[in-house]
C-alpha cells in the first residue's frame, strides 16, 4: 500500500539542543549551506521546529531568560529542503517554488509559548523608548485559543502561521545584502539607534560568527570560518522571504518563493500560535515549538513570468501568496488611528512608522484604562489577531496609520460610553507580565499628557 499522510522529514527532539537534533539546524542563510532532507513535488511532508529561542526561553515564571537572551542565535531553522520534480530534477534558479500549508500546530505535549520585550540595551522593541525593561508573558493553548495567567481577562484563537520561511539565496544575491545593509550601518542615520524618535535597535544585523549554527558544516573547519563570515542574520525578511512575520500565512496559504539556488533549498522556522500585525514587541508573537504539513510545486521560469525586479537586478524581487480559508472571524472592532507627529508633537513628513507608534500608544493608553497594566497591553497588541493598516500615506504630511483590535477578545465591554470609564475591584487585574529593572542610563520617553 502507498503511504498515507504526511511523510516526516524533519523530526525534533525537545529533550536535545539544536546542535544535537538527528538533522542540525541552522540560524543563517548561505548557498553553502547543505540541504539536509529531500522532497518531490506534490508530496505531504511533515517538518517541526524549535521556538525561535532553541529552547533557551523557559516556562519559568522569571523574565531573567529574556533579559540576558543572546540574539546572535535566534530563530533556529529546520531545512534545507531540496525540492526536486516529478523526474527527479531539482527546482533551478528563476523558478517559482509554490509552498502549501496544508497542516500546523503547536508540537504535541508542548502547548504553550511566550511573548517578551528584550531589554532596552538587548535588542529593544517598537516601543523600547517608553518599555525599556525586559518582560515576559506566557501562554496556555486549549485547542486553538489561547490564554495567560499574566494577563487574564484575554482569550482569543490563534491564527497560528511560521513566521521564517523562505529560500537560500545565490552568492550573488548574498552579496547584494550584506553591501547594502554594511553601507547602512556605516552611513545610515545614526540618530535612530536607541535614540530619536523611533528608538531603532542598530541599523543592520550584519554577519557574525558568533550564536552561529550552519547545519551539516561542522564548527572549526575552513569551511565554517568562511561561510560563518558571509552568511546572512535571519532577522529581517528579504527577497528570499524569512523573516517576513506574516501572520496570514497560516492553514491553506500559498507561498510563491523565488528560487536562487538548485534545489531551491527551502528552510522554516520561528513558529507562532497567534500574532498582532507588527509584531510590535520585537519577540513579540507567541512564539512556540510546532509542525508544518507542507506540499511544493515548482513553477518553471517563474520569477521572469511573474515577479517584476524593484531594483536593479532580476535578483531584487519578493514573494506572493495567497491567504489561506481558515481564520478566526471577528464581527466587532475597536479601531485606533496614529498620523506622524511624535510624542513631542514634532511633525514628520508621511512617516508610516512613526504613525503606527502612534496608534499602538494610543491603544495601549486607552486600555490600560481598562485594570491593565501597559506593559500587559503592549505585549498583548503584540500577539493578539489584531490588524494593522497604512490608511493613508498620500495626504501631506500627514501620513495616518491606524490599529484594529477585536473586542471579543476581552471578558469585557471595553468602548467608550456615555458614563465614565468602569472603576472598582471587578477590574483589577492584580498579576502582571513578568519583568526585570532596566539598568541602563538611556532616556525614556515620557507621555507628558499622562497621569497613570
Amino acid at each position: 500500500m502507498g503511504q498515507h499522510g504526511p511523510r516526516m522529514v524533519f523530526p525534533i527532539d525537545l529533550k536535545k539542543k539544536p546542535w544535537e537534533q538527528k538533522l542540525p539546524l541552522h540560524n543563517r542563510w548561505h548557498p553553502d549551506i547543505p540541504p539536509v532532507a529531500e522532497v518531490t513535488v506534490g508530496e505531504v511532508f511533515r517538518v517541526e521546529m524549535m521556538d525561535c529561542s532553541g529552547g533557551r526561553i523557559t516556562k519559568e515564571y522569571s523574565a531573567e531568560d529574556i533579559k540576558h537572551a543572546d540574539l546572535s542565535i535566534v530563530h533556529y531553522l529546520s531545512g534545507p529542503i531540496r525540492v526536486l520534480d516529478a523526474d527527479g530534477a531539482p527546482a533551478k534558479p528563476g523558478d517559482l517554488l509554490v509552498v502549501e500549508i496544508c497542516n500546523l500546530g503547536p508540537l504535541p505535549g508542548d502547548e504553550w509559548g511566550f511573548t517578551a520585550t528584550f531589554d532596552r540595551e538587548n535588542g529593544g522593541g517598537f516601543l523600547t523608548d517608553h518599555f525599556p525593561c525586559a518582560t515576559k508573558a506566557i501562554w496556555y493553548f486549549e485547542g486553538i485559543y489561547a490564554y495567560s495567567p499574566h494577563i487574564p481577562g484575554v482569550r482569543f484563537p490563534g491564527l497560528t502561521h511560521p513566521g521564517v520561511i523562505g529560500t537560500a539565496p545565490s552568492m550573488e544575491l548574498l552579496n547584494i545584502w550584506n553591501e547594502r545593509e554594511r553601507k547602512l550601518e556605516e552611513t545610515g542615520l545614526q540618530t535612530l539607534k536607541l535614540c530619536e524618535v523611533l528608538h531603532s535597535r542598530p541599523l543592520a544585523g550584519l554577519p557574525t560568527p558568533k550564536g552561529c549554527l550552519l547545519g551539516k558544516i561542522q564548527e572549526g573547519t575552513t569551511d565554517w570560518e568562511k561561510i560563518a563570515n558571509e552568511a546572512a542574520r535571519t532577522i529581517p525578511g528579504r527577497e528570499n522571504g524569512g523573516n517576513c512575520d506574516i501572520k496570514n500565512l497560516s492553514r491553506g496559504a500559498k507561498i510563491y518563493l523565488p528560487v536562487f539556488v538548485d534545489g531551491a533549498n527551502l528552510s522554516t522556522g520561528d513558529m507562532h500560535f497567534s500574532q498582532g500585525d507588527g509584531e510590535v514587541a520585537f519577540c513579540g508573537a507567541i512564539e512556540m515549538s510546532g509542525f508544518l504539513e507542507l506540499k511544493c510545486e515548482i513553477i518553471r521560469g517563474g520569477m521572469k513570468e511573474y515577479l517584476t525586479p524593484m531594483g536593479p537586478t532580476p535578483l531584487h524581487v519578493n514573494p506572493i501568496f495567497e491567504i489561506g480559508p481558515v481564520e478566526p472571524r471577528f464581527s466587532e472592532w475597536l479601531v485606533f488611528e496614529g498620523i506622524s507627529v511624535d510624542e513631542s508633537g514634532r511633525q514628520h513628513y508621511l512617516d508610516a512608522s512613526v504613525a503606527y507608534k502612534r496608534a499602538v500608544l494610543n491603544a495601549i493608553d486607552y486600555l490600560s484604562k481598562f485594570g491593565y497594566s501597559k506593559e500587559q497591553m503592549y505585549l498583548l497588541l503584540s500577539c493578539c489577531p489584531c490588524e494593522g493598516r497604512i490608511s493613508g500615506i498620500v495626504d501631506s504630511p500627514n501620513a495616518c496609520a491606524t490599529l484594529a483590535i477585536p473586542t471579543a477578545i476581552f471578558d469585557q465591554d471595553v468602548r467608550p460610553k456615555t458614563n465614565k470609564v468602569p472603576v472598582g475591584p471587578r477590574l483589577v487585574r492584580n498579576p502582571d507580565v513578568l519583568k526585570c529593572t532596566y539598568d541602563g542610563n538611556l532616556p525614556t520617553t515620557k507621555n507628558p499628557c499622562t497621569t497613570i
